[in-house]
């Protein structure tokens, strides 16, 4: 997310606007919603009390932060154990130094739009080339890391990623995908994978012809009428986020703190680069 600065020469005058995000080599680009969470969350030493203050759900606050703490390099919070409202969170030096730099930055980057805005003139065509360009994804599952291998076959080609602390995604995408996003060992990239392409199994040595297997616990289940979302902690604060049937879930035996496995066809991984 990115915090949006805007100065104004006048009425019905065109605004000058620039996004501000954080994004250190292998770490997760984090902008100004996400940063007042953090903040909210040193200040308040509790989820809850700083979803409130956010105006975030408990769920959305919880789902921010572990997106955080998947595409970054090092965990920005540390949730202490305690019931589902209990238990405290707090921020780790690294979400410390975070937060302080991004204020740091967003100071000077308003003194300078307020400064460019006497010069700006007609920025229209601008303004719809980039919105033509910028782009959202639905995709729940975002794991930042670096290409360690390629491996080039025929029409599409297998892509390794090594998102950290020992894990690895496997992607299977086209050659023209790979030359598109000039895929190679040391590239950063992010891997995308929708919720409901994660299968679980609680049998880690099961058969299955997925190659990704990610070993982890199960770290909260949200049930539904049909279906449930099963949050899966995984190495290094990572987390992985499935939607299970709630029958699947029944025979699975799965419940929060049980071992699983998830596991994701390569076919059903997305890779993603920052320009």
């Amino acid at each position: 997310m990115a915090t949006r600065r805007t100065a104004k020469s006048g009425e019905g005058a065109l605004r000058l606007g620039a996004g501000l995000w954080l994004d250190q080599a292998g770490g997760a680009p984090v902008g100004g919603k996400r940063i007042a969470l953090l903040e909210a969350i040193g200040t308040q030493g509790s989820i809850t009390a700083a979803a409130k203050a956010v105006g975030l759900s408990y769920k959305a606050a919880w789902d921010a932060v572990d997106a955080m703490n998947n595409l970054s390099a090092a965990p920005l919070v540390i949730r202490a154990t305690g019931g589902r409202h209990g238990g405290g969170t707090r921020l780790t030096d690294h979400g410390r130094q975070l937060v302080e730099l991004y204020r740091k930055l967003e100071s000077g980057q308003r003194r300078m739009l307020e400064r460019l805005q006497t010069e700006m003139h007609d920025a229209t065509r601008l303004n719809e080339a980039l919105r033509s360009i910028a782009m959202k994804t639905s995709a729940r599952n975002q794991l930042r890391g670096v290409v360690t291998r390629v491996h080039r076959g025929a029409v599409n080609a297998d892509v390794v990623l090594d998102v950290g602390d020992g894990l690895e995604i496997f992607a299977n995408i086209t050659r023209e995908a790979v030359d598109e996003l000039d895929l190679k060992r040391g590239r950063e990239a992010v891997a995308l994978i929708k919720s409901s392409f994660v299968l679980l199994s609680p049998d880690p040595d099961i058969r299955i012809s997925a190659r990704n297997r990610l070993a982890g616990t199960v770290a909260s289940i949200t049930p539904g009428a049909v279906n449930c979302e099963v949050k899966v902690e995984l190495a290094g604060s990572r987390t992985l986020v499935a939607i299970i049937t709630r029958e699947g879930l029944k025979q699975l035996g799965l419940r929060k703190g049980s071992p699983c496995v998830a596991l994701v066809k390569a076919s059903h991984v997305l890779i993603a680069v920052n320009d």
